[in-house]
């Protein structure tokens, strides 16, 4: 069998037993336990929560740590082998890797699609005209930016002035010297957070949250703090934040204040003002990623920004367009205070450099145009959201199924004892491919839950419910059904 790798990668870190353990959960494996062993750490893998390359623990420790015989815990090892999710050599123990020569993308982010196949692992649009047009206009620019260097750490003024703009249009007046372009909204969170935290201090994140925000505080060597956040009970989400730093002396918090990703939720002005209020006085600096902000879907007017609310600096705002227009535009921005942005700036300089000018003046044209994109953008979403919870509704009505009044996707509650990572390892197959609910979680929580975007056309998106319903059918004929698994221990 092909494999992304015969040995594992120098220097490749391994995970311990007990950890191992959190994550999958003991009470989430059935019988065969030494299958739903395997099938835990294959739907890990895949989705990027251990990463290829890492040592698994030692037989004897994991069935120690997960109450099991050292040979239910073996023959899952084999299992894993067998198929090519895992590799083990004499002296270097056992290690997670891909089969099929790497098919398999195991990280957050879309892989290159195989033939057939519909993938709702992520949330993103296709791209619409607008942008073609922009990187035409960014062309015709673009030669009176060549006598200089190229290099603009901040980013370019005139985009700077344009988002300094809309911000101020919002409710939240902003200079330019408080706004620095990034590389995407990811790299505007990862710079922001190592300005603003150190290795070891906590960070509060609503929970579910964005993976790509815990992988993020875990190369920073940070701890995450999850608070449980309920769409429908976002008051006291906020009050318990507010225990939660109490407790925890957190340095920062993670939020998103606009149709959160994956469950939906929006903060409202009364919640903000509380939040910010409550927060300021733990000293605790909120990072607010509004890269969703632009997406309601019911023509709703849209909360002010959280940094409205607060005093200068005790908010950091980040924003991209990579949802509201397009994944493959990478341009992002920060928004705070200036001797707090020359930090940001240096963390981007030393990772990637300047930014793209090209890039910059395609925003420029984006920005300039946005407000009338965006209402074909949230016309098409809208009829795209509305189609996948009817096909539910009429397919899978056991599902709970609470419709968003906006951003890109459905946050589906399943029945009692179905497994998103059975029904995730079901799917594929089938040529459909989700992400684990527990995948916007901390340990093994959410594995009775599933994002499915609503971002496709309608057909694919009515196809993926006919495959959805095969891969129940099949993980119930072939694996049974697991019994629901706890919540994790949570503050607050």
């Amino acid at each position: 069998m092909a494999s992304s790798t015969d040995r594992p990668a120098a220097g490749s870190g391994g995970i311990t037993a007990d950890r191992l353990a959190v994550l999958i959960g003991r009470d989430t494996l059935h019988a065969p336990l030494n299958a739903s062993l395997a099938t835990n750490i294959r739907a890990m893998v895949s989705d990027g929560r251990l990463p290829v390359g890492s040592r698994l623990p030692a037989e004897r420790e994991l069935a120690t740590a997960l109450g099991l015989s050292r040979v239910t815990v073996s023959t899952a090892y084999r299992r894993l082998r067998e198929q090519g999710w895992a590799g083990a050599h004499q002296g270097s123990g056992t290690w997670t890797r891909t089969p099929d020569g790497g098919r398999v993308v195991a990280a957050w982010v879309p892989g290159v699609p195989l033939e057939g196949q519909l993938d709702l692992s992520y949330t993103a649009p296709s791209g619409p005209p607008e942008v073609a047009e922009a990187y035409a206009t960014a062309l015709t620019m673009l030669p009176r930016h060549l006598p200089g260097h190229g290099y603009a750490p901040q980013g370019l003024p005139e985009l700077r002035e344009r988002l300094a703009a809309r911000f101020t249009a919002r409710g939240l007046p902003t200079s330019v010297e408080q706004v620095v372009v990034t590389l995407g909204a990811a790299g505007g969170i990862t710079a922001a957070l190592r300005a603003l935290t150190d290795p070891g201090d906590r960070v509060l994140v609503e929970h579910p949250v964005w993976p790509n925000a815990l992988d993020v505080l875990g190369v920073l060597r940070t701890r995450a703090v999850p608070v449980p956040l309920d769409p429908e009970r976002t008051a006291e989400f906020v009050a318990a934040l507010h225990r939660a730093a109490r407790q925890t002396s957190a340095r920062a918090a993670y939020l998103v204040p606009d149709f959160s990703n994956p469950t939906g939720a929006v903060l409202d002005v009364e919640d903000r003002r509380h939040l910010a209020a409550s927060l300021q006085q733990q000293d605790v600096t909120v990072l607010a990623d509004e890269t969703l902000t632009d997406l309601p879907l019911e023509g709703q007017e849209v909360p002010p920004p959280l940094a409205a609310f607060a005093r200068p600096g005790a908010v950091v705002t980040v924003g991209s367009l990579s949802k509201a227009v397009w994944a493959g535009v990478r341009t992002g921005w920060v928004r705070g205070e200036a001797p707090f942005l020359a930090r940001v700036a240096s963390a981007m300089s030393r990772e990637h450099g300047s930014l793209s000018i090209v890039d910059q003046l395609a925003a420029c044209a984006l920005l300039d145009g946005l407000d009338d994109a965006l209402v074909r953008r949230r016309a098409e979403l809208r009829t795209q959201r509305d189609a996948l919870v009817a096909a539910l509704a009429a397919r899978l009505p056991e599902w709970r199924v609470p419709v968003p009044d906006g951003g890109l996707s459905l946050w589906c509650h399943l029945p009692p004892g179905t497994s998103s990572s059975l029904l995730a390892d079901a799917a594929e197959p089938l040529g459909l491919r989700i992400a684990t609910g527990s995948r916007f979680g901390t340990g093994h929580a959410f594995d009775d839950r599933l994002r499915l975007p609503f971002t496709q056309p309608v057909p694919v998106l009515e196809r993926a419910v006919e495959l959805l319903v095969a891969a129940r059918d099949a993980a119930a004929a072939g694996h049974g059904r697991r019994p629901a698994p706890r919540e994790a221990v949570l503050l607050g």
